[in-house]
């Protein structure tokens, strides 16, 4: 879930553009006054899900890093610098990051398509095991990534917050899809879900799974689908509206009602932007797209990830879907996490990342691979 805008001031922004969740390619730029071994690189961190940049006024020089990537250094030249200073200069490596992995054997990638309830063309990244066989049908799970503005794409080691690279060499497909609303596919294709935030959204997501299923390597019975944020909103609308298709659902700091939101979220201005109005000037709209409206329809397993502290997505959207999910007699459990850094919209720290990844691993081998029923349950 990301602010309608943000102030830059003086920080260069990078040309990617990068969202909350699934998957967290941000990009690192850095300069130094002068070339001088004593003075450290600042960073300037901007809030979780988008990039984070830095750069001193002169900006002779500027590194780079991406996820799994390597870190680089050259000189810039300054503005009004002569046409043979503006030449390319000699880069430096600075690090070597992908040593330890070397050797390891990585998932096979692949870009996908497909077509939506509506005509619209989706891409998705699609993570197989690196002994697949298209004759065999795998289960699948859906990693829906924040936003709505991020964006999946093919890197192996993926930063998501599910473990995405232990269950591929289990023998399970991943699709992450890039539904509307996401960048890198122009403007009109990112404002596709205005006024139909869910909606859109989910025909994009079961459109690919149903392409999937179509080319005989998905087992429709296990089928299960989880995202952080905007993914998390996402798969509780699926909950709601799609309850058959799918054997069980993860939902992240996810918004469960839109009114809810609006009146305890710290941007309120991206509920304005996407759905056009109010809560006061357009209730429809806001009933329309919160997954609460339709929990009479829910019916599968879902384990539902909330920070304490979240001011972005704030806690009642958790408790209002869990309990809804209860009275309905779905089963459910709630885990609320204490620590979450920053304005505690997802796990900051290493602990708190594996015991995301933890309760998704066996929430999704109960109620996915070793089909098995618990009863609701609350933990904090």
């Amino acid at each position: 879930m990301e602010p309608a805008s943000r102030s830059r001031r003086r920080w260069r922004t990078p040309s990617t553009t990068t969202g909350t969740g699934a998957s967290r390619s941000c990009r690192r730029q850095a300069a130094r006054r002068r070339p001088s071994p004593r003075r450290s690189t600042r960073i300037r961190r901007w809030s979780r899900g988008g990039q984070e940049a830095s750069s001193s006024p002169r900006r002779r020089r500027r590194a780079s890093a991406q996820s799994m990537a390597e870190v680089f250094v050259a000189p810039v030249a300054s503005l009004g610098a002569s046409a043979a200073a503006r030449a390319p200069a000699p880069i430096k490596k600075l690090s070597d990051m992908n040593a330890q992995t070397a050797g390891w054997r990585t998932s096979t990638l692949e870009v996908v398509s497909w077509t939506s309830q509506d005509g619209a063309a989706i891409e998705g990244v699609l993570h197989k095991p690196i002994d697949f066989d298209p004759s065999r049908k795998y289960p699948l799970l859906v990693v829906v990534h924040g936003g709505p503005t991020g964006v999946s794409r093919p890197m192996p080691f993926t930063g998501t917050i599910y473990p995405i690279d232990v269950w591929v060499p289990r023998g399970v497909l991943v699709l992450e899809p890039n539904y509307r609303g996401s960048a890198g596919y122009g403007e009109k294709f990112r404002s596709l879900n205005v006024r139909n935030l869910g909606v859109g959204d989910a025909w994009d997501v079961v459109s690919g799974v149903d392409a999937l299923i179509a080319k005989g390597i998905v087992d429709p019975a296990r089928v299960g689908v989880m995202g952080w944020s905007q993914g998390g909103y996402i798969s509780a609308f699926l909950a709601t509206h799609d309850a058959a298709r799918f054997k069980a659902i993860s939902v992240g700091a996810g918004i469960s009602d839109w009114m809810t939101y609006y009146v305890n979220t710290d941007i309120t201005p991206f509920t304005r932007q996407y759905l056009q109005a109010t809560p006061w000037s357009d209730a429809d709209i806001y009933a329309k797209t919160s997954p609460i409206t339709y929990i009479r329809q829910a019916k599968t397993p879902t384990l539902i990830q909330h920070g304490a502290t979240d001011q972005r997505v704030p806690l009642p959207n958790a408790f209002e879907l869990y309990r809804g999910l209860v009275d309905n007699n779905v089963p459910t459990k709630l885990i609320v996490y204490q620590g979450f850094g920053g304005i505690g919209h997802g796990p900051t720290k290493p602990k708190s990342q594996r015991a995301t990844m933890e309760h998704n691993l066996e929430w999704f081998d109960e109620h996915l691979f070793h089909a098995g029923a618990t009863r609701s349950s609350a933990e904090k």
